[in-house]
């Protein structure tokens, strides 16, 4: 969700991703201590939000995860063995194979 905006309300994420607090603070945590993502208080009267924002270091290794499973799914797509899916649905009736050719 944070690779799409500049920055997200802490609240607003939990909600979003329906997790507790809790879970959600771990998560940001391990990410804060890896550098991906920066924390800062916003206070607006009383209250206080907490404003969270990836790094340009989280934002590289996001993409690197993405490229990579975008390349794991290339890859699972062609193994030996699998057709890929026809492009338009043949009218011709189907031809019988023999069991050589099988």
């Amino acid at each position: 969700m944070l690779a799409a905006v500049v920055e997200a309300e802490f609240a607003t994420l939990r909600e979003a991703l329906g997790v507790s607090e809790s879970a959600l603070s771990k998560h940001v945590r391990a990410l804060e201590q890896a550098g991906y993502v920066v924390l800062r208080k916003v206070r607006d009267g009383s209250r206080t939000f907490t404003i969270i924002a990836m790094t340009d270091s989280g934002r590289h290794a996001f993409c690197g995860h993405v490229a990579e499973i975008q390349r794991l799914a290339g890859v699972a797509s062609m193994r030996p063995g699998r057709r890929p899916a026809p492009h338009s649905v043949s009218q011709q009736a189907p031809v019988a194979m023999t069991r050589r050719e099988r």
